[in-house]
């Protein structure tokens, strides 16, 4: 996966108190990286993630994370983190993510989350409104609203 396939990257540097012994970021902080990055992808799109759900009482619940490890990430090093939604489902987002080196083309680490939007009294699925649906396909264009 490259850089091309992404229009919204958050920058970030790697901090001490994040790798582990081998001078690596240590692998549970990939998933912060992720969740900042979509959280500012939202931020991005003018969609105020917080606000809408203690308005709505929905709201979105991680049901799947996957990454994939291709080259080490190391301390001190600026990142830019890639972010992307892929899939819109009846009530579920697909967002595949990357990790690049600041203005690198290859990843380093890739990844999938798959949300779930869901009623915060019943923990049940929701169906994703047209109108969020209709506001991420105006920067994934392969995504009908």
């Amino acid at each position: 996966m490259s850089r091309e396939h992404f229009w919204f990257f958050h920058p970030f540097r790697v901090r001490y108190s994040e790798i582990d012994g081998q001078g690596v970021v240590f692998n549970a902080h990939y998933l912060t990286y992720f969740d900042t990055a979509i959280t500012e992808y939202f931020r991005a799109l003018g969609f105020d993630q917080y606000a809408d759900a203690k308005a709505s009482g929905i709201d979105f619940h991680v049901v799947k994370s996957l990454i994939e490890y291709k080259a080490p990430v190391r301390f001190d090093w600026e990142l830019d983190v890639g972010a992307r939604v892929t899939r819109i489902g009846n009530s579920s987002l697909l967002f595949e993510l990357a990790i690049f080196r600041k203005g690198g083309i290859e990843a380093l680490v890739t990844g999938e989350i798959v949300w779930v939007y869901t009623d915060q009294n019943t923990h049940r699925p929701v169906t994703i409104p047209a109108s969020m649906r209709a506001l991420i396909a105006t920067r994934e264009r392969h995504l009908s609203a």
